[in-house]
């Protein structure tokens, strides 16, 4: 197989069509993928953009779980919820925990 002016031109198309290495040799061919990367390189063509590998995520912190303890009363302009830090698997931080929460025990 040789490269002939034709053969480079329709490689040179192929390229920026956005077809794979192996799609361009079928098309083109008695040639390799791997004979078409080596010539495109030759060639100067510009790489092929290859997916992205993902990266593994870093583990995230897990979000503020703001205490849901309601103050004041709704409807009024100062009515708010607690919002300090919740107890995990708990709507409330540990002092509202400690008011919501009765130990069956000391009954």
């Amino acid at each position: 197989m040789s490269w002939t002016e034709e053969r480079i031109e329709k490689l040179n198309k192929l390229w920026g069509s956005g077809k794979t290495a192996a799609e361009i040799a079928e098309e083109l061919g008695d040639v390799t993928r791997n004979a078409v990367i080596g010539k495109a390189n030759r060639l100067g063509l510009s790489a092929k953009a290859t997916p992205a590998v993902q990266k593994p995520k870093k583990k995230a912190l897990p979000p503020h779980r703001a205490c849901q303890w309601p103050i004041g009363h709704p409807g009024e302009a100062n009515f708010h919820f607690c919002s300090d830090e919740a107890v995990p698997s708990k709507p409330y931080c540990l002092k509202h925990c400690n008011m919501a929460y009765q130990n069956k025990d000391n009954s």
